[in-house]
């Protein structure tokens, strides 16, 4: 923050602008001004302002689209709205935008001089909203991201003895198939290699059959179990992002 207080009034009226700038330059702020909604953005892109007065009815970007994008981008810079043509409906969107209050058009100095001092006299409390309010918006989505983690360790716990058996039944299979990999290359240059070939093929398919149907038993499960993991990180990630 600059020494003094900063206040960037938002008005396509320039009478309104000279009087908050009459008004609070006298009485220690540092007011600048801008003429539409598109312009107020760009000021508040390049530095810091301490409160933001906003007209609601304006040209192209309205008062209510300034206020929305400034708390959107900085919750804990207050926001006021001058109007003079209020209604319930304005006033509802501005207070659910979390706007620090309003002004009603005509103006005088003393308006703008308390509302400038009972808005600073607060800014600790808006800050501390903001930050919970961002925080408990991340709390759910940090919780969902954990019960995942959580239930993928208690799934690879109770896996790892199956799928250490399925490796140890599969592998003599990965060893018979090497051995029959070899014999066809030399059934290929030997008919009678070649038809011990078929024969020994025939045989271990016979003895592999119950065992890849049991490897296949031990597994299934877990895949099934993975695939429920991988659609529940899917919907913790699709939460985390909404």
């Amino acid at each position: 923050m600059s020494a003094l207080p900063k206040v960037l009034v938002v008005d396509d009226d320039l009478a309104v602008c000279k009087s908050f700038d009459r008004i609070l330059t006298n009485k220690g702020y540092a007011v600048i001004t801008a003429r539409s909604g598109e312009e107020a953005l760009a000021k508040l892109n390049e530095e810091k302002y301490d409160i933001v007065y906003t007209d609601i009815r304006m040209p192209g970007m309205s008062g209510l689209e300034v206020a929305e994008k400034v708390k959107a981008r900085r919750p804990w810079t207050p926001v006021v709205i001058i109007t003079g043509y209020g209604t319930d409906i304005a006033e509802a969107r501005a207070k659910a935008a979390g706007v620090s209050g309003f002004l009603h058009k005509p103006l005088s100095p003393e308006m703008i001089e308390d509302s400038a001092r009972d808005v600073l006299a607060a800014p600790a409390a808006v800050a501390e909203a903001a930050i919970a309010a961002a925080a408990a918006a991340e709390r759910p989505a940090a919780g969902a991201v954990s019960a995942v983690s959580v239930l993928m360790n208690v799934a690879l716990f109770f896996a790892a003895p199956f799928i250490g058996l399925a490796y140890m039944i599969a592998i003599p299979f990965v060893g018979f198939g090497i051995l029959a990999l070899a014999v066809g290359r030399l059934a290929a240059k030997n008919k009678k290699v070649k038809a011990v070939g078929v024969a020994l093929r025939h045989v271990g398919m016979f003895i592999a059959t119950p065992f890849i149907g049991l490897i296949y038993v031990v597994l299934f499960p877990f895949v099934g179990l993975a695939l429920l993991l991988w659609m529940a990180t899917k919907a913790s990630a699709a939460a985390v992002k909404g």
